[in-house]
């Protein structure tokens, strides 16, 4: 079950004026079940996008970029889930394009003008003539308050819907920020997540929402791993519709981009601490600290090394304090000239290493009694300087095999 986390309530998910979400059953993967969104964007809104870095990225990750860097205003996005349209080839690029036209035809806009995305089953043929069926349902569903429906609509191995709102006072004026994710396992994004969508209504430069997203992407999303494997579909998409009546956000150093920037920052940092809390049979939610490095690049590269472990992951799954192993993991993360004799290892608030080998005042029921927690903290201290990072990651349950032993089937 995911770690302290439930589905958020529809009134918690605050409409954004400019967007509106509707949801269809397409029978994609699954009979009775949503697996098809469409967001209708007001004119004059404005979109960035990050990416999976994976070379073998899906159809739609290569057709969004496309339509992005076309320089046309986005007006759309269209979302299937039980299929990821990846190692699809030339044909797999085809049936995104597809879809596209006839969203395109329903909304009287461009093909270039709508964005696609796809989760679920990598290597199989997208089944188009099925999302082209179920759009004109997700057409008519269209609304400002569906944002829970579309949070549901994105699911694969989720347990729990995943969506966060904050507002905001810019210019006089209230400025919402909501946003939805999918993710649950296949979960080490690199410049984006599995799927997520925030939206604001306040108007942003262009220039100014690009540098937005990639800061907000790298404290949250490129700080959390469930199981180390890159998707071929990752993708987070931000938007400002402009819709909120104040003055267009320009300056990159000013008081009301860096309110806006907190704002949408929060609601990446909650959408991406969920993601971990529902990873594939999590039990735990841990919490990597690495502090005291040269640079951030140092903190995250052990940071990640202790995420990543099986060995780790499945003694914090037991409640089993076989913490040398988490020592093992920093010595080989990469820094290579570390003074082990500097590094101090906390659990919780338990001292467990320091000059290079385990405290004097370690007792491990002190350690069991942490890792009896369902949420965890493992403070690094590296004693080599004032970087800092963070790392969000779970455990290994014997579910997490299941899962994903079961997963087509």
């Amino acid at each position: 079950m995911p770690v302290n986390l439930v589905s958020p309530s529809s009134h918690e998910l605050h409409p954004v004026k400019g967007v509106l979400l509707g949801v269809a059953e397409a029978n994609i993967r699954k009979p009775n079940r949503k697996d098809l969104l469409v967001m209708q964007l007001a004119a004059g809104s404005r979109v960035a996008g990050v990416f999976t870095q994976n070379r073998f990225c899906a159809a739609p990750v290569v057709l969004c970029k496309e339509h992005l860097s076309s320089g046309d205003e986005i007006r759309a996005l269209l979302v299937n889930t039980g299929n990821a349209n990846a190692g699809t080839g030339e044909d797999g690029l085809m049936r995104a394009r597809r879809s596209c036209e006839a969203l395109a035809g329903l909304l009287n806009c461009a093909d270039s003008q709508v964005l696609p995305f796809s989760t679920g089953v990598i290597m199989e043929p997208l089944p188009v003539e099925r999302v082209v069926a179920g759009l004109p349902a997700c057409i008519a569903d269209l609304k400002e308050d569906n944002w829970l429906n579309a949070a549901q609509a994105i699911m694969t191995t989720d347990i729990v819907a995943k969506g966060a709102s904050r507002r905001v006072e810019i210019g006089g004026r209230a400025i919402t920020v909501t946003g939805i994710a999918k993710g649950s396992g296949m979960i080490h994004p690199n410049m984006a997540t599995m799927l997520g969508y925030i939206a604001t209504d306040a108007p942003v430069a262009q220039r100014a929402l690009e540098a937005m997203i990639h800061h907000a992407v790298n404290h949250s999303f490129n700080c959390i791993t469930v199981d180390g494997d890159t998707s071929t579909n990752d993708s987070l998409i931000l938007i400002a519709t402009g819709q909120a009546g104040c003055a267009e956000i320009v300056d990159m150093h000013g008081a009301e981009y860096r309110a806006l920037q907190e704002a949408v920052t929060a609601v990446a940092m909650q959408l991406a601490q969920a993601i971990v809390r529902d990873g594939e049979g999590a039990t735990k939610f841990m919490t990597i600290q690495v502090q005291g490095g040269r640079d951030q690049s140092e903190c995250r590269k052990i940071g990640y090394a202790i995420a990543h472990s099986p060995l780790i992951k499945t003694a914090f799954f037991a409640s089993d304090p076989n913490l040398g192993r988490i020592l093992a993991a920093i010595g080989y993360a990469g820094v290579a000239d570390l003074d082990v004799n500097l590094v101090k290892l906390y659990l919780g608030d338990v001292l467990v290493a320091e000059n290079g080998g385990r405290a004097a005042s370690y007792q491990e029921a002190d350690g069991q009694r942490v890792m009896k927690e369902a949420e965890i903290t493992v403070r690094v201290v590296l004693g080599r300087g004032k970087a800092e990072s963070t790392v969000w990651t779970c455990d290994f349950s014997y579910d997490y095999v299941k899962i994903n032993a079961d997963y087509r089937t």
